[in-house]
């Protein structure tokens, strides 16, 4: 499932990359006719450099995200969004580096013009084939939780996922099916692919001889926490139990740990150098907008529940007491507001890296009061300390903003499948969306 989405992605910018070059020849050919082969080779090497720009801002705007890839105003806004940027970046890109000897003020905007016509056409044909001609994955839910509920409503409503729900059996109709033999009419009747069952099944008498005959079938058959994970990359909270995290929250590879740790080192210490002007700056600005120090000091819970203290530009006002931040909230001075917005105010914890206190990715280190009340109060909440906490994450990317406990718990549920998924891939895949959110300026 997970290789049938990443094969259909591969697809996808196989096309958007002989878009790209497509649009080039066609621009060469329109503007010079015959003669068009003569500027292939002073416009190919900077176009691809350009490329690869226009790719990246492809991904972090979500046009690689298969719950995206439908035909509606959403897509082609968010389409049509990326290609100006790319279009800013690019006219950018061309005048700030006169190394390649090129400023190609009508090519470029003829180039802009095709692509956006054939990306458009290619997107939206690409978009209406998954959901109207892919042959999709049959599928049956079993179970009333509200994961089942969840998952039931997101196949039905994105046939672009390449899923369909063909029967749910919320719990009344799965007590007939005791036996290998209702189960293999269930699947012959509805033509079922793939069943999706709650974890305790696996450990109901008899349950076992009856999956396993299941897949000597050829039919698939995944616990219900697992396939959550696939479609809504985050972990189920009440679908785990003690046992779950025995059997997924593993230690990593000791060498990717000292390896991130050696690069991470490196790149703060180099970025410290490089961004000290701005953080001078940064520091008056903050000293100046209201009494306090200018470097915000705070105990925060690091690995392994160890405390530690985090540095950030401060931007509220002096205060001993923390609260759930609000949406407009009043003690953000103006600032901080701007800091907020820009993420600026995290620079300071290239400190914190150095140090190996906390790493580029990873959970959101907790106050330490907020922590241990949270600890107490929400279910399996401490397993997020048992790596380093991060300036970016997961839970920071996909869902940002917390302001009550019931969005912790979300949060909690985006740290916990890091923890089970991290690698030097979704780290760089979230630096990735971060960069998303430091470019469109969205604060926390």
């Amino acid at each position: 499932m997970k290789t049938d989405n990443k094969v259909k992605i591969f697809f996808i910018l196989i096309g958007d990359v002989l878009a790209l070059y497509l649009s080039l020849f066609l621009t060469l050919i329109f503007r010079y006719g015959s003669d068009f082969d003569r500027f292939i080779d002073s416009h190919l090497m900077p176009f691809s450099a350009v490329f690869v720009l226009w790719l990246i801002v492809f991904y972090v705007s979500g046009l690689y995200d298969p719950k995206r890839l439908r035909n509606n105003i959403d897509f082609l806004k968010t389409l049509w969004l990326a290609i100006a940027v790319n279009a800013f970046l690019s006219m950018t890109f061309f005048y700030l580096i006169p190394y390649f000897g090129i400023t190609p003020k009508t090519n470029l905007l003829i180039f802009i013009i095709i692509f956006t016509a054939l990306e458009t056409v290619w997107r939206r044909s690409f978009n209406k084939f998954t959901a109207e001609f892919q042959a999709k994955t049959k599928i049956a839910v079993v179970g009333s939780s509200r994961a089942a509920r969840e998952i039931s409503e997101l196949i039905r409503e994105n046939s672009q996922l390449g899923y369909e729900l063909t029967i749910w059996l919320d719990g009344k109709e799965n007590s007939s099916l005791k036996e290998i033999d209702d189960w293999k009419r269930l699947v012959h009747n509805n033509k079922i692919n793939l069943i999706v069952i709650p974890r305790y099944f696996k450990s109901e008498p008899g349950a076992a001889k009856v999956f396993y005959s299941l897949l000597t079938l050829g039919i698939d058959v995944i616990d219900l926490p697992a396939f959550y994970e696939i479609i809504f990359q985050k972990v189920p909270l009440d679908e785990v139990s003690e046992e779950w995290f025995l059997d997924e929250i593993v230690e990593k590879d000791k060498f990717y740990d000292n390896l991130k740790r050696a690069i991470e080192f490196i790149l703060a210490a180099a970025l410290g150098v490089i961004l000290l002007p701005l953080e001078i700056l940064i520091a008056l600005l903050v000293k100046i907008s209201s009494p306090g120090p200018a470097i915000y000091k705070q105990a925060r819970v690091g690995r392994n529940k160890k405390e530690f203290i985090i540095y950030k530009f401060r931007t509220m006002k002096v205060s001993e007491a923390h609260a759930w931040p609000e949406e407009n909230d009043k003690r953000i001075t103006v600032i901080g507001k701007l800091l907020r917005k820009t993420h600026l105010d995290e620079l300071p914890q290239l400190i914190n890296i150095i140090k190996g206190d906390i790493s580029f990715v990873g959970p959101r280190p907790d106050f330490l009061d907020f922590y241990h009340g949270l600890e107490k109060t929400i279910p399996y909440y401490s397993v997020r300390t048992l790596v380093r906490p991060g300036v970016t994450g997961w839970a920071q990317t996909k869902y940002p903003i917390t302001a009550s406990l019931e969005q912790t718990k979300e949060r909690l549920a985006y740290d916990l499948y890091y923890i089970k998924n991290r690698s030097i891939a979704l780290d760089i895949a979230i630096i990735a969306k971060t960069v998303k959110v430091l470019f469109t300026a969205q604060g926390r």
